[in-house]
């Protein structure tokens, strides 16, 4: 049975995804170079060397140019590699060569390491559908990263990417629901 925080998670998300579709190509322009600007402020002023992060889908912020520059300065990245399962594993990647993974989701191509290779990162970055002002982060419902944060001993900070009107007064949440340290958009980044 679905709870009620569940109906209203879904219903956001659908309202999130229509959003999302109806940005013209500029306006996505703009919010890539935003992003790219804060995601590398961000990793500059935390001096990470290695980080996980998402490929972007078509209609999510576009973290590519992020992972461009982060190559190019020779930071480490883990991009996730969903299971059947419901458990992430993890490839090292430069994102040059990519596949269609489960749930039709860019995946990169490369050495396929296990769930705990997560915790050998200096930060992580997660994909999300809104984030709310205590930190509270939404997903797209299939808990691949709750589960993972959930089950880190030592987790680094944990940022979430959105775009501005993604970060919200409040989300629904439910018990498996992990919070983030900060989120990511293309005019700010915040710390909570």
């Amino acid at each position: 049975m679905v709870s009620d925080e569940g109906h209203r998670k879904r219903a956001l998300r659908r309202e999130l995804r229509e959003r999302r579709r109806h940005m013209t190509s500029s306006e996505r322009q703009a919010a890539s170079e935003g992003l790219t600007r804060n995601l590398v402020t961000l990793v500059e002023d935390l001096d990470v060397r290695s980080i996980s992060c998402y490929l972007a889908a078509t209609d999510e912020p576009n973290t590519r140019p992020f992972l461009d520059w982060a190559n190019d300065r020779g930071i480490r990245i883990l991009f996730p590699i969903s299971r059947e399962d419901g458990l992430l594993d993890w490839v090292v990647s430069d994102a040059r060569q990519e596949t269609e993974g489960l749930f039709g989701l860019p995946e990169p191509v490369g050495e396929v390491l296990s769930p705990l290779a997560i915790n050998a990162v200096d930060l992580i970055i997660v994909p999300a559908a809104a984030v709310d002002s205590a930190g509270i982060r939404m997903g797209w419902g299939r808990g691949y990263f709750d589960k993972t944060l959930g089950s880190m001993e030592a987790c680094p900070p944990v940022y979430a990417v959105v775009f501005d009107s993604e970060f919200v007064d409040s989300v629904p949440r439910e018990v498996h629901d992990q919070p983030v340290n900060g989120i990511v958009t293309p005019t700010r980044v915040v710390t909570f």
